[in-house]
Parts: structure tokens; C-alpha cells; sequence
């Protein structure tokens, strides 16, 4: 494994091996997307193409997949969250796995899934969509926040459904203990985005949720004339999107699958410490656990898609928090003939890369050994809006 350290960023690169796992292979997925296509709501996100952009750095193509429009959640996390929970409560009433959203809102359904509570910890966005699948559900859902959160981000869990919406003072992985331990406490059901052994069961269900963006995203690719794209860049708290979104790509185009890297904050960067140890096990970061990004704070990798992660992807880079803000105006500034794209500090941060990546001098060794140049098609996912709208502003208004 190599390792790079240029401009602020740290970055590792290897040869992808290993093979999808079954739960990410495309006939396990199709109950997810059938499941969303079913919803009165549904509608595939925005894939923007920023062919200015593209121009501009030098690429052959720049595609953005806009989350910010999924279910008018502003995040892409609604995908797994519902699916979730619906396949819990199938579970629990011991109806089929296939079952719809429709028919779990029928009133003789409805008199014992309004006895179910759910309960997650979030950074604001995985919340959100609990709250919004639980009050479609009929059920009630707790909500915990790690210290730190915007109050912004609490308010919109209340105003989405849940019953509670409150800031611990803990941090992410803690707060994560703390939900677990009311779970079992009072009987309620965690529909956690992250998993460790012995809870793996629902995580599955919330990956398999987030394939159905990959899915749109491939689709619209192929809409556009593009067989597929060269490089995919992820960002990762936890894993669970970025192992999802590799997963099922991965299998989508088999030996001719893109350039997977895998892109997490320099201060908690698990992912990136997982895979420096070499010894094929997730690890959690060591640094102090801050940062803006606040839906990618998370220390402790998802057990679940870390295999996916280590064995599938080519590079692992750690980018300071500048690095998310540049993408943040990125987006939000365009280049000449580009529609604007409303990114959030998660959301941004690949961006922010890519854009460093193809301008910094000192970079040129890194964007050589990526392989990025003039015939490059790069995927990017805006996984959330302005979620913190007052620091958002802050960033588009200061250079």
C-alpha cells in the first residue's frame, strides 16, 4: 500500500481484490429499489452534469447525483431509513419481506404497527429520515444527537415526526451506545446506519436502501451516452453509504468497475486508519473528532461494509475541513454554463477534492496515480442540502 501526504491530504492507494458480498449483489437489492418505487413519493434525484466544470479541470466529465431532492428530506438518508423500518415491522408482524409501504398503512395492520417505537442516534440526516418513515408508519421514533449538533438539524427531525429530538452530550459512537442501551431497556427498535457484531440484520436493510441512488445514478449515466464512469469518489463517516454505493457498482460493472476512492475528515478518518493498519480489521480513528462535516464524524467503522471497503476500493483519502468548504462553493459558484447544486459540508467535500485534485501543481504525482486526465468520467454524490443552513452561508459568503 502506498501512502501520499501532499497539500494537507493524506491519501492511500492499492489493487482493489476480493469480490461483492451476496447482501450487495444485484439480486438481493431488488427489494430495496421495488420497495422505493412503490412509494407515492418516490422520484429518481437529479444527476447533474457540470460540463464547465469538467472543461475547466481538464476532465472528460463531471456527473453530481443531487440528494438534496430525495423525498424533500434534503439527504439522501430516507432511502434506508424507510426501507428499514418497514422490513422491521414485517419482521416483528411476520409479514412478508416484500411487503409495501401501502399495505403496512392498512387499518388492520395499523392497530398493531402503531404499538412499535423505534429509536437511532444521528448526526441529523439518518434521523430525519427515521422520523419521516416512522410518522408514515404511524409509530413513534427517539432521536439522540451527539454534543455538538446544530440546533437546526434537531428541529428538522421534530419537523419530520419524531416524538423526541435531543442533543446528549456524547459524542457520535457514544451516543450510538446510549440508543442501543434505551432499545433494550424499554423494548423499542435501533434502526442504526451502522452495525457491529450481532447487529447486522437492519444495517443490511438501510445499505441495501442507499443502492437505490447508485442504481438511479448508473441509469442516468447510461441515459446520458456514458457506458460507465472511470472514478467514483465516496465519502464516509461510518461506511455505510460510500460500502453500499461501491457494492453495488462494483457488481453493476464487474471487470470493467471504476476507481473506487474512498474519502472521510483528516480528524475522523476510521476508514483511513482501518485500512492503514493492514490487518484486514476496522479500527476506529484516533484523532480529536472534530469537524464541519458533521454526517461524516464518526469514528467507528460500519463492521458490515468495511470488508466491502477494504477489499474494493483504490484509494483512501483524509481532507481537511477546507477541503469540504471549497466544494461547498464549488457547487453553490459555477462554472460558466453549469447549473448551481446545493451542497452541504458532507456533501461538498468530494467535490472540494476533485477541484484540488485537477488545479494544486503539487498534486500532479496524486492525480497521476489516480489516473485522472482528459478521458476521466468522475461520479460524485451530493449526499445533503444546506442541513445546517446558517453555516452554510457563513461558507458561500466567506473565500
Amino acid at each position: 500500500m502506498k501512502e501520499y501526504q501532499l497539500h494537507g491530504l493524506r491519501a492511500l492507494a492499492q489493487s482493489p481484490k476480493g469480490t461483492v458480498p451476496a447482501f450487495l449483489q444485484a439480486p438481493a437489492t431488488q427489494g430495496a429499489w421495488r420497495f422505493h418505487h412503490a412509494l407515492e413519493d418516490y422520484g429518481p434525484t437529479p444527476l447533474v452534469r457540470l460540463n464547465g466544470l469538467a472543461e475547466e479541470l481538464g476532465l472528460g466529465g463531471v456527473f453530481v447525483k443531487d440528494e438534496s431532492h430525495r423525498f424533500g428530506l434534503n439527504a439522501f438518508k430516507g432511502l434506508g431509513g424507510i426501507y428499514a423500518l418497514s422490513r422491521a415491522v414485517a419482521r416483528e408482524l411476520g409479514l412478508p419481506a416484500e411487503v409495501t409501504l401501502e399495505e403496512l398503512q392498512a387499518p388492520s395492520v395499523q392497530k398493531e404497527v402503531r404499538n412499535m417505537v423505534f429509536v437511532t442516534t444521528t448526526d441529523g440526516n439518518h434521523g430525519r429520515g427515521v422520523a419521516w418513515g416512522a410518522r408514515k408508519l404511524g409509530c413513534e421514533a427517539h432521536v439522540y444527537l451527539p454534543a455538538g449538533s446544530a440546533p437546526a438539524r434537531a428541529q428538522a427531525i421534530l419537523d419530520a415526526g419524531a416524538v423526541e429530538a435531543r442533543v446528549l452530550p456524547l459524542g457520535y459512537d457514544d451516543a450510538v451506545r446510549y440508543a442501543a442501551q434505551q432499545a433494550q431497556e424499554k423494548g423499542w427498535t435501533l434502526i442504526q446506519d451502522t452495525s457491529w457484531p450481532g447487529y447486522e440484520e437492519i444495517p443490511t436493510w438501510i445499505v441495501q436502501g442507499y443502492t437505490t441512488l447508485a442504481r438511479e445514478a448508473a441509469d442516468q449515466l447510461a441515459e446520458a451516452g456514458v457506458d460507465r464512469p472511470t472514478h467514483v469518489f465516496l465519502q464516509a463517516g461510518v461506511g455505510a453509504m460510500a460500502g453500499g454505493v461501491l457494492g453495488y457498482l462494483a457488481d453493476r460493472y464487474g471487470a470493467q468497475a471504476p476507481v473506487f476512492a474512498v474519502v472521510e475528515p483528516e480528524n475522523v478518518a476510521g476508514i483511513y486508519a482501518s485500512a492503514q493498519a493492514g490487518d484486514g480489521q476496522p479500527h476506529p480513528a484516533q484523532g480529536p473528532g472534530e469537524t464541519i462535516m458533521a454526517g461524516l464524524n464518526c469514528a467507528e467503522p460500519c463492521t458490515l461494509t468495511w470488508p466491502v471497503l477494504r477489499d474494493l476500493a483504490s484509494w483512501y483519502i483524509a481532507c481537511p475541513d477546507q477541503v469540504a468548504e471549497r466544494g461547498m462553493r464549488r457547487l453553490g459558484r459555477p462554472a460558466a454554463g453549469d447549473p448551481a447544486v446545493i451542497s452541504g459540508e458532507s456533501g461538498g467535500v468530494t467535490m472540494g477534492l476533485l477541484d484540488l485534485l485537477m488545479t494544486a501543481p503539487d498534486l500532479a504525482p496524486l492525480r497521476r496515480d489516480m489516473g485522472l486526465n482528459r478521458q476521466s468520467v468522475v461520479l460524485l454524490i451530493s449526499t445533503e442540502g444546506d442541513t445546517d443552513p446558517v453555516h452554510y452561508q457563513k461558507v458561500m459568503t466567506h473565500d
